[in-house]
């Protein structure tokens, strides 16, 4: 089981035990009443079980829940059946309760109206939060007790900004930036955006000779933002939220956070298939003052590079490859803390990853094949949007070789539908929209494609 699942079973049983006490049932009159082993209820309770969902319809029904037993049965990552749209705990308040026990007490909607009250210890919340199951946040957005408390008080009190509490905003982002590349935007994009609020309320409350650092920390929530509804497939509330960060790093002065906004515009021009949008885009990000980021240089002349290959232009995208592999070559090392967060991990090995796709625009098939083939390599199973895309991509490439291999793409598009599936990342979404468009054109008779087919069709 993966910690996904893990923090599911916990919550679940964890409730089941409440509802079953409030109800006043005894575990085998419980089991009598939801035809149910009464065995396996009591390994529900303790978090080492989770019925399936069918069973867990009787069992709610059986306790009046409304629907609450269901609702976080299905949050549980599963198959392909998995629910679409994003899915949270429907949670109504977070108190933490006073005296020695140092507990947490979780306030649940039922989706019927009523509240269900359940009592967690702070390392039980704390291993639901690692879970990322915790998306709906109180106060809006916070989930840490001691950090709920402290920004309350900020808010409440209008103090000056709190180092601390900008520090615990900064780290979330860097663990929701590791985070999407496992469980991608869908799990992510309600906790960014209510952060977000929190940051924005924030400095509205600050005096405003204070809110430099909150600028920079809203542009970079911004600009995050962006990008899930990007891998949402929403590039109009992607180019929104980029225009908003894109204010709140020209507020703050952060130059090389306006240069990247320009950056991911740009990559967003790509979705639209608009070369010259996404070469204009990348070149004026090299001519902002003050942006002098060699790995942001690195990036803009990547981002060039793609543009060129989807204009037809395989000189100028080869020498704006080189040109960033020159950049990175001689600044291996990025130590600007206040740098966006996707620069601290962009080197020569990303580069080459993001070459592929114009590789394969450029007709080298081939060199975009084995680069693909490496990265995925080298990129963990648990790292399934990454490795989503990376399949898709992949199993169009292989198809569009000298020497295709229908049976060979179906497979892997196979694999990355129920990435798509789990994660609800639109960019894979689209390249298996095209795979699947391109083996009925020219392989239709390809074993497994039907099966294909239906999965992609699927997603929508």
């Amino acid at each position: 089981m993966d910690a996904d699942s893990d923090a599911v079973r916990h919550v679940f049983g964890v409730a089941l035990h409440h509802l079953r006490t409030e109800a006043g049932l005894s575990l085998r009159a419980l089991a009598v009443q939801a035809r149910y082993d009464h065995t396996r209820l009591s390994r529900a309770e303790h978090g080492e079980h989770l019925p399936a969902a069918d069973w867990v319809k009787d069992i709610d029904t059986a306790l009046h829940a409304g629907g609450l037993l269901t609702l976080l049965r299905s949050l549980a990552p599963a198959s392909l059946s998995t629910p679409k749209g994003p899915t949270a705990l429907p949670l109504a308040d977070l108190r933490v309760d006073d005296g020695p026990s140092d507990s947490v007490t979780l306030q649940m909607h039922t989706p019927d109206g009523r509240t269900v009250q359940v009592k967690l210890s702070r390392r039980q919340l704390g291993e639901l939060m690692a879970g990322g199951l915790l998306h709906t946040m109180l106060p809006a957005g916070v989930t840490d007790p001691d950090q709920a408390d402290r920004v309350a008080k900020v808010i409440a009190e209008e103090h000056p900004v709190d180092p601390e509490v900008l520090s615990y905003f900064d780290r979330l982002l860097t663990e929701h930036f590791t985070a999407d590349k496992m469980i991608g935007p869908r799990q992510l994009l309600g906790t960014t955006l209510a952060q977000v609020r929190v940051l924005d309320q924030l400095r509205r409350t600050a005096s405003p000779d204070t809110t430099e650092p909150l600028l920079r920390l809203l542009a970079q929530y911004g600009e995050f933002a962006g990008w899930l509804q990007q891998d949402l497939g929403d590039t109009t509330a992607a180019r929104h939220w980029s225009d908003r960060a894109s204010g709140w790093a020209q507020a703050a002065g952060d130059y090389t956070m306006v240069a990247y906004l320009m950056i991911r515009k740009s990559n967003i021009a790509l979705l639209d298939n608009d070369a010259r949008e996404v070469i204009e885009l990348a070149a004026g990000a090299r001519k902002v003052p003050g942006a002098t980021n060699p790995r942001l240089h690195a990036l803009a002349a990547q981002q060039q590079a793609r543009g060129w290959a989807l204009y037809g232009d395989a000189t100028r995208f080869q020498q704006h490859i080189e040109g960033a592999a020159t950049l990175l070559g001689h600044h291996p090392a990025d130590h600007d803390p206040n740098a966006p967060v996707y620069l601290h991990q962009y080197n020569l090995d990303v580069l080459q990853e993001q070459s592929a796709g114009g590789y394969r625009d450029c007709g080298q098939a081939a060199t975009a094949v084995r680069i693909l083939e490496n990265k995925i390599t080298a990129t963990g199973e648990h790292l399934r949007r990454d490795q989503g895309h990376l399949l898709a991509k992949l199993a169009n490439t292989v198809l569009a070789t000298k020497d295709p291999e229908p049976d060979r793409a179906v497979a892997l598009g196979i694999r990355s539908a129920m990435a798509a599936q789990l994660t609800g990342s639109a960019r894979i979404t689209k390249e298996l929209h095209t795979l699947n468009n391109l083996l009925a054109a020219r392989f239709p008779t390809t074993p497994g494609r039907r099966e294909l087919h239906d999965a992609v069709v699927a997603l929508g």
